[in-house]
């Protein structure tokens, strides 16, 4: 296996660890992530089991685009396009890791409490290890040949006649 392939799959295993995450979440009726306690007043705002269950039909949409890393599209515009979601997705979700860390450290005391137990640790080593995973699987896609083509739409024709 190459190491292409390798981040590809820790990738999606990371959006599918978030998925599973958000269901239990979603069936025992809490909201946040594992050790990360959502504020009270969230439980005002957002239905825990439609909030949950949504966010894990979005990391299912990303196990999807991050697959598509495996095979990607021969057609530039196509290629591009599954990149640049790979790199919006990527982005969000790390900007979630790098907040829950500051919140986690105590850095950023108004995200909220900071970590308590192994539960906390381990959510963020996830993350973390997801975004890596991720950003490799995205540059090494990126950094990849088109393999050569011999569709006869793309190739020249010869002169008739």
């Amino acid at each position: 296996m190459t190491p292409r392939t390798t981040a590809i799959l820790l990738a999606a295993a990371g959006a599918l660890a978030y998925a599973v995450a958000k269901v239990d979440l979603a069936l025992r009726g809490e909201l946040g992530m594992p050790g990360f306690t959502a504020p009270p007043e969230s439980y005002r705002t957002y239905n825990p089991l439609t909030g949950q269950l949504s966010n894990a039909a979005l990391a299912l949409v990303l196990l999807v685009v991050i697959a598509g890393l495996l095979r990607p599209p021969q057609r530039p515009l196509l290629r591009h396009g599954l990149l640049g979601a790979n790199v919006l997705g990527a982005l969000a979700i790390g900007a979630g890791v790098i907040g829950f860390v500051l919140r986690a450290t105590g850095i950023a005391p108004q995200l909220g409490t900071p970590a308590e137990g192994a539960a906390s640790w381990v959510t963020l080593l996830v993350g973390a290890l997801w975004i890596c995973a991720w950003a490799v699987a995205i540059v090494t896609t990126a950094r990849s040949r088109l393999p050569v083509t011999r569709d006869r739409r793309l190739a020249p024709t010869a002169p008739s006649g």
